[in-house]
């Protein structure tokens, strides 16, 4: 069974007026008071960010719990210096994000300019274990059609500087802006993955290969296939399900490399529209099949991303959550829907941010 681990990015904010407030640091030395778990959080690139990463799972229970016990020290913390966490991919209200005064972050602000100041964007990164570089990337080549899947059952960043954005995802969007972000074309092997990587910090345009920001990407620190497209979830569930998914595709992958089956050959242009549509969309309009890179509804596309991974989801025992929690999405809508119906319903993006934070903690 394939591990999987989640990293969360939360905002803080005041729990009244739902105004991002710049208080890592200090949200931060009081995590680190906590002897039992010193290590769960770190700084962002933003001091309004907080970041918790889980420990590798091999059951999904035990994962949807983890990220439920640290969404909740995470509040307890923030609480503790007159702040709250919310799992919101952007601030709904306005906000002048404060970068981070380390070197790696001052660094970015001088090379990208106000590129880096519009990165206050908090995302949700799965790790899925792979038994080597040769295996990660195929992996890679293999889900790359359907990771605009996931980023539209995640959307959660429809507002941006108080304003409606008119996307599911405008978070990702944002994440463009940086250089070396996006999917990316066949690699066809680990040596010319690491060959690209290499070239590409070699241009001084990235500081190192932590900045190489791939919709999916070999992880530098673990043996993991990191998959960077979705945004942080308003609800621990859909963290979970995002888990998931992104599990049952990392194994479908290995199995057709395995079995020698070619990778689809789909330009990165037409990926890019496919990520474009998505983060447009979300659930609530037409989607991009991962098959034909031609429009049909959501349902259809997210139906075929669950047949096209069914058998690694059912070999796992995760099938029919997986099927559960598309469903509900596709019913209920993503965090996106739930933003928009409290904004629609009394007219405050402070409410709606208050809400929120509401359901991260739900």
């Amino acid at each position: 069974m394939r591990t999987v681990g989640v990293e969360e990015e939360l905002l803080l904010v005041d729990p009244e007026t739902g105004e991002p407030q710049a208080l890592s640091a200090a949200v931060l030395a009081r995590a680190t008071r906590d002897p039992a778990k010193p290590d769960v959080f770190e700084k962002e690139l933003h001091n309004q960010m907080l970041e918790f990463a889980t420990h590798p799972r091999s059951g999904m229970d035990e994962l949807g719990e983890e990220i439920v016990r640290i969404r909740g020290e995470a509040a307890r913390h923030a609480g503790e210096i007159g702040c709250t966490v919310a799992a919101l991919a952007t601030s709904p209200l306005p906000v002048r994000p404060s970068v981070g005064m380390n070197r790696r972050y001052q660094w970015m602000a001088e090379q990208y300019g106000i590129a880096t100041q519009e990165q206050l964007v908090c995302g949700c990164h799965v790790h899925v274990s792979v038994a080597s570089d040769d295996e990660g990337v195929a992996v890679v080549d293999r889900i790359r059609p359907w990771l605009s899947v996931l980023s539209a059952l995640s959307g959660n960043s429809p507002f941006w500087q108080g304003k409606e954005s008119g996307y599911s995802s405008y978070r990702s969007r944002v994440w463009q802006r940086w250089p070396s972000a996006g999917p990316t074309e066949l690699f066809g092997s680990a040596e010319r993955y690491h060959r690209q990587v290499a070239d590409m910090v070699e241009t001084g345009t990235i500081l190192d290969e932590g900045m190489v920001y791939f919709d999916a990407r070999l992880s530098a620190r673990y043996p993991t296939v990191e998959i960077r497209v979705s945004d942080v979830c308003l609800h621990a569930d859909t963290a979970v399900l995002m888990a998931t998914l992104a599990r049952g595709l990392v194994e479908t992958a290995a199995r057709e490399w395995k079995a020698g089956e070619d990778p689809v050959d789909h330009s990165v242009s037409l990926l890019r529209l496919a990520g474009w549509r998505a983060a447009r969309s979300g659930l609530a309009g037409d989607l991009l099949h991962p098959a034909t890179m031609r429009r049909a509804p959501a349902e259809a596309v997210v139906g075929a991303l669950l047949e096209h991974v069914g058998e690694a989801l059912d070999d796992a025992g995760d099938l029919e959550r997986a099927r559960a929690g598309c469903a509900r999405l596709l019913r209920d809508g993503n965090g996106a829907r739930v933003q928009r119906e409290v904004w629609e319903r009394t007219g405050s993006l402070r409410e709606v941010v208050t809400t929120c934070v509401r359901h991260t903690q739900g």
